[in-house]
């Protein structure tokens, strides 16, 4: 159900129709945006869904791309209505990494390597509420706990009773290790993963120190699969000004890849359980 109301997910959906038709046509985005007198960089951010996209875009590329099947218009018509819904997320305001929380909400299934925290999605409130203010030391306290809200409001696909996320975590060592919050916080939280990863759609594994360098060393990333075979696969990194969303095969590819090593190199799921429970016991100390 999410997908037929995730305006994320829609707009992403209705930019690669675009982009299907202007290859189509055989023109470059350089062309259309000469013909509709605007920036190519406004005919870029339509096609990747960065973009919201008015009835009156879809119009005036359909003249451009001489489309003939008003029912063809029609629906790219109707899937810009769509699009500008807001969705859950909305309601709290201007959320920095929006686009991605549109994607995580529709993705079947999620892949993510954390080098240095505990993954959000895994996160206690109190381990969460410490990371955002070690993080973001002059945000104001509302703004934490909206940002906090946000966070604790985004588990419910990994609770869901239908067709929850399917959720794979390697972290990092370190991320075990980082105190966040102080002993009893970050002894709550290494409890809380241990009694996560025994759900049947949760996988978490534990790359140790001894490994050395590995595949992951430039830090984090997270891969989103998404059960419609319309979507492709995107790669998402996080960044301190702007996020980055790779979604060219090859570069899905070679960060697929890349975990893969990742999880070979990687404790197996027993034996990371075991060392989080591990060190959980270190902190009651």
């Amino acid at each position: 159900m999410a997908s037929s109301v995730n305006p994320t997910v829609r707009r992403r959906r209705l930019g690669q129709e675009l982009r299907r038709l202007r290859e189509q046509k055989g023109m470059t985005a350089e062309e259309v945006a000469e013909r509709l007198l605007v920036s190519q960089s406004k005919i870029s951010r339509l096609e990747n869904g960065r973009r919201s996209i008015s009835q009156r875009d879809v119009r005036d590329l359909c003249g451009v791309y001489e489309v003939e099947d008003q029912r063809i218009v029609d629906s790219l018509m109707q899937m810009a209505k769509d699009s500008r819904q807001q969705g859950w997320w909305h309601a709290f305001g201007d959320i920095p990494y929006s686009v991605y929380i549109g994607l995580e909400t529709d993705a079947e299934s999620l892949r993510t390597y954390e080098p240095q925290i505990i993954t959000g999605l895994l996160q206690t409130r109190p381990y969460a509420e410490a990371l955002i203010q070690g993080a973001l030391p002059e945000t104001s306290v509302a703004d934490v706990e909206k940002r906090v809200q946000v966070r604790i409001r985004r588990q419910e696909r990994i609770s869901a009773e239908h067709n929850p996320l399917r959720l794979w975590v390697v972290l990092d060592e370190a991320s075990l290790r980082r105190v966040v919050g102080g002993r009893q916080v970050m002894r709550e939280q290494l409890e809380h993963v241990a009694e996560m990863s025994q759900l049947p759609h949760i996988t978490v594994q534990v790359l140790p120190f001894d490994v050395g360098a590995h595949p992951g060393i430039n830090g984090q990333y997270s891969i989103l699969e998404f059960a419609d075979t319309a979507d492709s696969s995107v790669v998402y990194i996080e960044g301190v000004t702007s996020d980055l969303y790779l979604e060219k095969a090859p570069d899905v590819q070679k960060y697929t890849v890349m975990y893969e090593h990742l999880r070979a190199q990687a404790l197996n799921v027993e034996q990371s359980r075991q060392r989080i429970e591990d060190v959980a016991k270190e902190y009651a100390r």
